[in-house]
């Protein structure tokens, strides 16, 4: 299979210091934080996609149980199957951390057409109000 090139604009808004264009993002960069930003994104934060996103922010408040780490791996996978089209045979390993209030999601995946090795992006989530 061909392999493809994908490609995103950096959300830092850098610009290239000779063009001024943006900076762009490529490949496995690009893919990452598109995984990073569908976690991250609250239901209902995107415009005229309210279906967009996951609860995974909102649920960081009621976390105690070794039942909510199979939960939110389900809510992890589940999204990033819905909205991100690029990755397949995802792999998530939750670990919460009471004491400190973190939670550390491992997610690995494979790039859909790309002979490259699996990818892992470390994801650490923690309550804003703590």
């Amino acid at each position: 299979m061909a392999s493809r090139a994908f490609k995103d604009i950096n959300l830092s808004f850098k610009r290239h210091p000779v063009t001024n264009d943006l900076v762009a993002i490529k490949n496995e960069d690009a893919i990452k934080r598109s995984v990073k930003n569908i976690i991250f994104t609250i239901l209902g934060e995107k415009p005229f996609s309210p279906n967009f996103g996951s609860f995974v922010t909102q649920s960081l408040f009621d976390l105690t149980t070794g039942y909510d780490a199979i939960t939110l791996e389900d809510e992890i996978k589940n999204v990033l199957y819905r909205f991100e089209p690029r990755i397949d045979n995802v792999v998530i390993n939750v670990s919460i951390y009471p004491d400190s209030n973190e939670v550390n999601a491992t997610i690995q995946y494979d790039i859909v057409g790309e002979p490259s090795p699996s990818q892992i992006v470390d994801v650490l989530l923690f309550p804003a109000r703590v």
